[in-house]
């Protein structure tokens, strides 16, 4: 009598059917997802982790090292949350009392460093960019530099007086010597940059101190991850120096001076 069972290879079909549609399926998702892996890992090695499209340029452009933070509708939403900090009357107090001398006394110690490096003399028109009440243009006075004067977006008689850093209320070539500490809260950084060259005379220095290990406060409106966005941004300038600095906590001190106007047109 014959058998009527199935031959093995009869019966095996629907199994092996099945495993080869699932090789199918598996090849060719593993061949869609090599080129997504190839475009993931080749813009991943070629953009800075931290760039950025800098608000302050065309939107093709990018930036290294300079991330500016979201969150602003329009400049007017971002002078307003400026303002909530210049404003904020527990702030002003303690900046017009408990913090008065000490920061002086710190700015002090800064300028008179600056002048023994012949970076700054009394006979120096100054100009201290966003200087709320006013101590950095106070220590300025106290070593000598009396031509000096502050710039805030609220003005504090007779130390500072109202004006914006992305657009300065003062000529072409006003001061010899301009210093800031509140880069951080440019939300346009390179207009920032720009307005202090146009202000600052030719040979004229600029001093800012910005914090490059650790991040701002919650005013702030970009984040520096290191000097080279500013040495890009200072166009019509030199970097003279770099140096760690202890300025409430700001821990970088970055010197510029603008060029002559021969050398400039040279370039």
């Amino acid at each position: 009598m014959k058998s009527s069972s199935t031959p093995t290879h009869l019966k095996n079909s629907p199994r092996q059917t099945r495993r080869g549609t699932f090789k199918y399926i598996t090849l060719l998702s593993f061949l869609f997802f090599l080129p997504a892996l190839y475009l993931f890992l080749h813009v991943k090695h070629n953009l800075h982790p931290n760039a950025i499209i800098d608000h302050s340029l065309p939107h093709n452009v990018q930036v290294p090292d300079i991330s500016i933070r979201s969150g602003y509708t329009s400049y007017k939403t971002y002078l307003q949350r400026q303002l909530n900090k210049t404003l904020n009357p527990k702030l002003r107090k303690v900046w017009t009392t408990r913090d008065w001398d000490r920061k002086i006394q710190v700015f002090s110690e800064f300028f008179s460093r600056l002048k023994q490096e012949e970076l700054l003399s009394n006979n120096s028109r100054a100009l201290c960019i966003g200087a709320r009440v006013g101590q950095e243009v106070a220590a300025l006075k106290r070593v000598g530099v009396e031509d000096s004067i502050g710039m805030d977006l609220v003005p504090y008689p007779p130390l500072v007086v109202e004006g914006d850093f992305h657009n300065q209320p003062f000529e072409n070539d006003t001061f010899e010597f301009e210093f800031s500490n509140v880069f951080d809260h440019a939300l346009y950084p390179r207009k920032f940059v720009a307005e202090i060259e146009r202000t600052l005379k030719a040979g004229g220095v600029c001093v800012l101190h910005v914090a490059i290990s650790k991040r701002g406060d919650k005013y702030s409106a970009n984040d520096l991850f290191s000097v080279r966005p500013l040495v890009e941004m200072f166009r019509r300038s030199d970097l003279v120096g770099v140096r760690k600095v202890d300025g409430f906590g700001l821990d970088t001190e970055v010197v510029f001076r603008k060029r002559e106007v021969n050398a400039v047109q040279q370039l």
